[in-house]
Formats: C-alpha cells, sequence, structure tokens
C-alpha cells in the first residue's frame, strides 16, 4: 500500500443540500431547500445529476427530494463520519491545518508536524474565522454496489452534531449492528437568531419511513444472519476502512480539494455569510505574522523616508 495516501471508500457520486452558482462573474455556493444527489462528473453547468437523483424525485410527493433510503458501510461511527476542525489554503487548495480540538497535522515548514490543536476559538492560526468543522459522511444507496458509497460534505454544525450523535445512537442500541440498520437521511429546516429567523437547513439521519426502532433494530439482526451465512466479515471490513483513512495525512486528494474549497470554504468581501447551503460559513486565508526582521526593516525605511507594506496581524 502507498504510504501517505489515505484509502477511503469507493465513491459512486454525491449528495449535496446547495449549488455553486455563478453571480457577477463569481463562482458562489448558493444554499437549497433539497437534497441533490449527482455523479462525479462536471459540465458547464455544473455537476451532472446521477440517475438516482431522478428515480427519488418521482418517488417523492412534490418532485423535491427531502429524505433518501441509507445504509452505512461501518459499524463504528467514526469511520462513516470523519469531522475536522479544518483551515485550507484558497490559492492551492492544500489543507494547511486539520485537528480534532486536541492535536492537528499542519503544514509547516519543514514538512506535516503533529502539534496541539486549541480549537478555532483559541487557535492564533483560525483568527477571523479561518478554520471551522468540515465533515464527510459515507452511505450506500441501493443494493448494486456493497461498497460502493455517496459522500454528503458539510461545515454544517447542526448536520455534523446531528449526524455524529445517530450514529453513536443508533450503534450503542443495535448492539453495534450499525451497518445493517435500515437508514434515512433526512433535510430538516430550523430558524434562529444567527439565521435572522429565515430557515436553515441540516442533514440528519433517521430510521427508515414507516419503521419503528424496535423493528429496524430487528431487520439488522436478520441481515446480520444472513451475512454471516454468506461470509461477510464486518470486522474486517471496519478493520481494513481504519487502516486505509489512517495511511494518509489528510483525508481528500489534491484533485478534489480545489472543488471542496470553492464549495465550503468560499472567499468573501467581508460582508457576512455567503449563504451556503451546506451551513458555510466566511473562510479568509490567513496572512503570515510579521517577523521581528520584517518590523524592524519596516521602521528603518519610515525613517528613510521610503513607503513599505507591512503585513497585518
Amino acid at each position: 500500500m502507498i504510504k501517505g495516501l489515505a484509502i477511503t471508500p469507493p465513491i459512486l457520486g454525491r449528495i449535496s443540500i446547495g449549488r455553486i452558482v455563478e453571480k457577477n462573474g463569481k463562482r458562489l455556493p448558493e444554499k437549497d431547500d433539497q437534497f441533490t444527489v449527482t455523479s462525479q462528473v462536471q459540465n458547464r453547468d455544473g455537476w451532472v445529476n446521477h440517475p438516482l437523483d431522478e428515480e427519488l424525485r418521482k418517488a417523492s410527493s412534490n418532485g423535491k427530494i427531502r429524505s433518501i433510503p441509507v445504509r452505512v458501510l461501518f459499524n463504528d461511527p467514526d469511520l462513516n463520519l470523519r469531522a475536522e476542525y479544518s483551515l485550507f489554503d484558497r490559492q492551492t487548495g492544500r489543507p494547511l491545518c486539520v485537528g480534532n480540538g486536541e492535536m492537528c497535522r499542519r503544514y509547516t515548514e519543514s514538512g506535516v508536524q503533529s502539534l496541539p490543536c486549541p480549537s478555532p476559538d483559541s487557535c492564533e492560526l483560525a483568527r477571523g474565522g479561518l478554520c471551522k468543522p468540515y465533515g464527510r459522511l459515507n452511505v450506500k444507496i441501493g443494493d448494486e454496489d456493497e461498497v460502493g458509497t455517496f459522500i454528503f460534505r458539510t461545515t454544517g454544525f447542526n448536520s455534523i452534531r446531528s449526524l455524529a450523535a445517530r450514529l453513536s445512537y443508533y450503534q450503542a442500541v443495535s448492539g453495534n449492528l450499525l451497518a445493517c440498520l435500515p437508514l434515512e437521511l433526512r433535510l430538516r429546516g430550523k430558524s434562529t437568531t444567527m439565521s435572522h429567523r429565515s430557515a436553515i437547513y441540516y442533514v440528519d439521519l433517521t430510521v427508515r419511513e414507516g419503521m419503528t426502532l424496535e423493528e429496524a433494530i430487528a431487520e439488522a439482526r436478520e441481515n446480520d444472519v444472513r451475512r454471516k451465512a454468506g461470509g461477510y466479515d464486518q470486522i474486517a471490513l471496519d478493520a481494513a476502512g481504519s487502516q486505509g483513512f489512517s495511511n494518509g495525512a489528510f483525508e481528500d486528494s489534491e484533485e478534489e480539494n480545489f472543488d471542496i474549497v470553492e464549495e465550503f470554504f468560499p472567499a468573501s468581501d467581508g460582508s457576512g455569510d455567503c449563504g451556503s447551503g451546506n451551513g458555510s460559513t466566511i473562510t479568509y486565508v490567513a496572512k503570515a505574522k510579521p517577523s521581528l526582521k520584517e518590523k524592524l526593516d519596516g521602521k528603518a525605511a519610515g525613517l528613510a523616508g521610503e513607503s513599505v507594506c507591512i503585513p497585518v496581524q
């Protein structure tokens, strides 16, 4: 296995609750009140819809996808949903720093280093909203590909918190049969003071519509027995997933980074929230703190009557 390359679940497509639109010559994220299931192919109009998108729309009452029947690949909640504080460089698309509130992996002049992560509120590098939570959830839609998944990415606190809680609780109550449970992604709305009382949307995870939790657990047990009889080794799959994620310093590939930055870490003129459908907030690129030499050089140049630009702290 190539070291330094994160081995992630095979991706068949994307799940989003927003899209990128062009306004005044700028490509900006725009919120939406429904799911969209896309392929991994883009054209001039954006991401091309996956065939499952049309199927789900036909099955809905109003043509809008507000819920998606899914299963997860792993029994371990942390393998299905990976969420970290992330800071990206908008110029290169490369993640500069990724942490969990205790430790982080950060690009430095000497390479990637493991450093203490004080969380964005207390981090010097994250001042001004530079760093925010970034989550990736992998789910299976349909039964055609047993290990192929669709990925939902978000920087929204509500989605990350809700999904993390649900996955953890369902793993516990099912007796570690999370991967066998019939689940459903649901789009929920709420209003807050920060949203100026307008509706914001986030993603939740529940058991399938029309089923009680007890019925879902009973089906999970039946699925577990059937899988084991057929030789399916869920424990080995979780172990392989864990090893694959830990094989690289950062999960997202370089070819994906620019699309991720554009959609979830948009540039701003400082006027406020960009209104992304995925709960994105404004992110700025950190400016280097001036060194003592730069300050002294600046003072010397000022005394000589020259005009210099010293980086803002």
